[in-house]
């Protein structure tokens, strides 16, 4: 239901995976190796009904679960600001989050 209410002319819909980390997850190595370096290459190789996974992040599955549990209904909007599989980052991204907190407050108000 609350998907309906943001339209393609200013959003995208697709799939966000949600990692199990922050750093290793995202493909940002410190001291330690992951326990899967093929993990990236997986999320992005893979499809459902024809969909692949469109951003990639670690908040989505929380927020969700504890919108269930609550009896709350949740949609994940999210602002992209890099494109780990080819290495670009936004030279804006104050921008881009500015633009998504205000257009979904105009829709949702």
């Amino acid at each position: 239901m609350l998907l309906k209410k943001f339209g393609p002319e200013k959003f995208t819909k697709g799939i966000t995976a949600t990692n199990v980390g922050f750093y290793g997850p995202q493909g940002r190595m410190l001291r330690l190796s992951v326990a899967d370096e093929t993990m990236n290459d997986k999320i992005r190789d893979f499809r459902f009904r024809g969909n692949a996974i469109t951003n990639l992040e670690m908040e989505t599955s929380g927020i969700y679960g504890l919108a269930r549990l609550l009896g709350h209904r949740a949609v994940s909007l999210n602002a992209i600001l890099a494109n780990r599989a080819n290495g670009t980052f936004s030279k804006n991204p104050d921008k881009i989050i500015d633009t998504l907190i205000k257009s979904t407050l105009e829709i949702i108000s």
